[in-house]
């Protein structure tokens, strides 16, 4: 059978504790946490395939462009 490759967004923030959050939008529910960014990078490498396989995936009908933080004044 033939592999499918899919490239996926993620996003990743640190949290007030230190530790690092990553999030693949484009797969609902899809995040993990790690210590380290290498560390998180690999867990949300299988928080991915976990998703992919759980249910019935379709790829992404979006294309990334990019990502801008924005400062607002309230």
């Amino acid at each position: 059978m033939r592999r499918k490759i899919y490239d996926f967004v993620v996003l990743i923030e640190q949290a007030p504790d230190g530790m690092f959050i990553a999030k693949a939008p484009d797969l609902q529910g899809c995040y993990t946490q790690g210590k380290t960014i290498p560390q998180v990078l690999e867990r949300i490498k299988e928080a991915i395939l976990v998703c992919v396989e759980a249910e019935d995936f379709e790829s992404p009908k979006t294309k990334f462009i990019g990502l801008q933080k924005v400062e607002v004044t309230v």
